[in-house]
């Protein structure tokens, strides 16, 4: 019986032990990939996507997908980098604009991607499109508004105070970026498990007919859904343009499909209903972890990205699997 449950264990989770795997190999051959700067790194990465991947998460607990995720996020960032630039800076965006608080651009950003994330839920709960098309869709119109808007020009010469949130440290110590995605996560663990959107999140993953017959205004719940994961975009965005120091069209390009690999891989269930933070957590820091040890051992870029592709559809089919054995 023990010996079941082992190889269930080990079959539900051999993306993880694989992956796991591959980072203790390499920090034996690459012993600079256990060096203070390195994982100080990892996590600050690690932070910014598992904010993303938080977003996502929302919406494939019910059973829905978000492709826009990266590109509103891109926006975000570059929305955040027009508007934070030095004052004396030769290339200034907006010549003429007055120094602005950061707090209040902070705003500004998360209440635009806020907004968007609102239509992508008004659009999936009203027209009943899928979220698959409904997203991909909104892909491609944030692209192409960010592309208008930036005049596809990449943006530089930022503020100090704003490029301090990601690369300045508490103490010398522990980044504000890494401080800011615990707060986050802490805020999401009580919203997914103590309250009473997280509920009806669930519910609605669960058995979306069986929650609406049981009362829920599933119409409501997945607005609030989709507009707070427009939110965590926003902050995602806002922080990784921070981190990279400017930004441009391409930010936070693919970063949707990586979130989507974290939760799965973490955890949450593409057939809806199933999720938790910490799994998500974990899912994302293993997904960072196998693209910095690939780097590590020198692997071309193009067979990353083959390898990327092959633990997407190995951690669905497994995610599948699960599924069907329960049925």
């Amino acid at each position: 019986m023990n010996n079941k449950k082992i190889f269930k264990f080990m079959s539900n989770n051999a993306i993880v032990i694989l992956l796991l795997a591959l980072v203790v190999v390499v920090s034996f051959v690459e012993p600079t990939f256990r060096s203070n700067a390195n994982i100080v790194n990892i996590l600050s990465n690690t932070s910014v996507r598992f904010i993303l991947a938080l977003g996502v998460s929302g919406c494939l607990i019910t059973k829905g997908t978000d492709l826009s995720a990266g590109r509103i996020a891109g926006l975000g960032g570059v929305i955040a980098c027009t508007l934070l630039q030095k004052p004396d800076y030769a290339a200034k965006f907006f010549p003429g604009l007055p120094e602005l608080n950061i707090f209040v651009v902070f705003l500004f950003v998360i209440a635009i991607t806020g907004f968007i994330g609102l239509l992508n839920g008004f659009v999936v709960s009203k027209f009943k499109v899928p979220p698959f098309l409904a997203t991909l869709g909104m892909q491609q119109l944030v692209y192409g508004i960010n592309l208008v808007y930036s005049g596809a020009e990449p943006i530089g010469g930022l503020k100090r105070e704003y490029t301090n949130l990601a690369t300045q440290k508490l103490f010398g110590v522990v980044p504000y970026i890494i401080i800011f995605a615990i707060l986050i996560a802490i805020g999401m663990w009580f919203l997914y498990n103590k309250t009473r959107h997280g509920k009806y999140m669930y519910a609605i993953g669960g058995n979306e007919f069986a929650a609406e017959v049981s009362g829920i205004n599933t119409f409501k719940s997945k607005l609030k859904i989709y507009a707070l994961a427009g939110v965590l975009y926003g902050v995602a965005g806002f922080l990784l343009a921070a981190k990279a120091g400017g930004a441009s069209v391409n930010l936070g390009m693919g970063y949707e499909l990586e979130a989507i690999a974290a939760c799965t891989i973490g955890g949450v269930s593409t057939t809806g209903g199933v999720g938790k933070v910490q799994g998500i957590l974990l899912g994302v820091l293993v997904f960072e972890l196998m693209k910095t040890s690939l780097q590590f051992l020198g692997v071309d870029p193009s067979f990353q990205y083959i390898a990327q592709g092959l633990v997407i559809i190995a951690a669905v089919a497994l995610d599948i699997r699960k599924y069907t054995a329960k049925k």
